[in-house]
């Protein structure tokens, strides 16, 4: 029999957190979450998202163990914004019993069809920034610390529980080593036209200060480049206020793209960071005391290059914005020794962002999908 517990007290959100720690120990492809970012995510008191989400987190135990967790999160603004009754799941981690993912999801379930929904869909965070997405294809490749890993199991329970795909989304790594030196040069055409005949520029940053003036505006392009995507609601003035802190600190002028109009408005932006995961990895998800130094060296010295975040203003996104925000940043890539990209997870159906890898040797390396479920009230 599987008991599902409520978590109520730091305790059981510490259990809550660290459950996948002994569920993927022995993994070598599993990336643990950074456990501070996790704290802040799922404490109402720290997470702006709270102003318009509700959430629950449950454990599930057999035998007196451990087995399994998942949250369930009410996003209020994501059913007024779509008009769609949908309960969302995530944070779901189980060992290989249908029984303990089972009694998961139906506790999911039950908690949705008492707030009147009509679905549960997900893994989803509280908003399209957080992890979403779970993986179902690509187990044998590493992750990285802003995606989820899960065992090849999970996708069969899903489907067996009554779970079909509403959404998948697509991860490409890019092989810098195979980029010619004719590629470099027909990329930078491409760039170099779209930018001249559009009036715009790309803002030379030397560090965090020059930038700064552009954090609220990079948020606004966000919301504006990603308002029509899957789930996506628009993030409130503290949310932005939590992810400028979150992301630019770590930042590294050599990644960040701005590219701006005559007037010095910002026409869109590409944000890469050097890869965290072997060093998050190394200290189990711990920045402090050392994880750390180890951040601040991957900085400076990587061979891998995570690509974080694309927007572009509307009228710029077909014109090759884009490609140009790709070049600059892979640019400097080359010069700083990375030898490959990985990209953030894509929409399957975002083709304006799939084309911008036809300059560069890509192949498709992890697929993850958003499961939906019908349920009766």
């Amino acid at each position: 029999m599987v008991d599902i517990v409520e978590v109520k007290n730091r305790k059981q959100l510490k259990e809550f957190i660290y459950f996948p720690f002994k569920l993927y120990e022995d993994n070598p492809y599993w990336v643990p979450p950074i456990i501070m970012d996790e704290y802040n995510t799922l404490d109402r008191r720290k997470n702006p998202a709270f102003e318009y989400c509700d959430a629950k987190y449950w454990l599930a135990y057999k035998n007196g163990e451990l087995v399994g967790r998942i949250a369930g999160i009410q996003n209020h603004a994501y059913v007024e914004k779509w008009d769609n009754k949908y309960t969302r799941f995530g944070w779901i981690d189980f060992i290989d019993d249908t029984e303990v993912s089972k009694a998961l999801l139906e506790t999911v379930e039950k908690w949705a069809a008492e707030q009147g929904m009509e679905a549960v869909h997900g893994p989803l965070g509280f908003c399209d920034l957080d992890k979403q997405g779970m993986l179902v294809e690509g187990f044998e490749e590493m992750g990285s610390i802003i995606t989820y890993y899960h065992h090849p199991y999970y996708k069969e329970h899903m489907k067996l529980h009554g779970y079909k795909k509403d959404v998948d989304w697509f991860e490409f790594e890019i092989d810098l080593n195979k980029l010619s030196q004719n590629d470099e040069e027909r990329i930078s055409r491409v760039s170099e036209r779209a930018l001249e005949k559009e009036g715009l520029s790309i803002l030379h940053i030397k560090n965090r200060n020059d930038f700064k003036p552009y954090f609220s505006e990079i948020f606004e392009v966000l919301d504006i480049a990603f308002k029509d995507l899957y789930g996506v609601v628009e993030l409130t003035d503290k949310q932005v206020k939590a992810y400028i802190e979150q992301y630019f600190s770590f930042a590294n002028p050599d990644y960040i793209c701005l590219i701006v109009d005559k007037n010095k408005r910002l026409a869109g932006f590409g944000i890469c960071f050097p890869s965290f995961a072997k060093t998050v990895k190394k200290h189990g998800g711990k920045l402090f005391p050392f994880g750390f130094i180890d951040i601040l060296k991957d900085i400076k010295k990587n061979d891998t290059l995570d690509l974080y975040l694309v927007g572009v203003r509307p009228e710029y996104k077909k014109v090759g914005v884009p490609a140009a925000m790709v070049n600059y940043c892979l640019k400097n890539a080359l010069k700083n020794g990375i030898k490959k990209a990985i990209a953030s997870p894509q929409l399957e159906n975002n083709h304006a962002v799939h084309s911008l890898w036809r300059f560069f040797d890509a192949r498709l390396h992890r697929r993850r999908r958003c499961f939906l479920k019908k349920i009766k009230k």
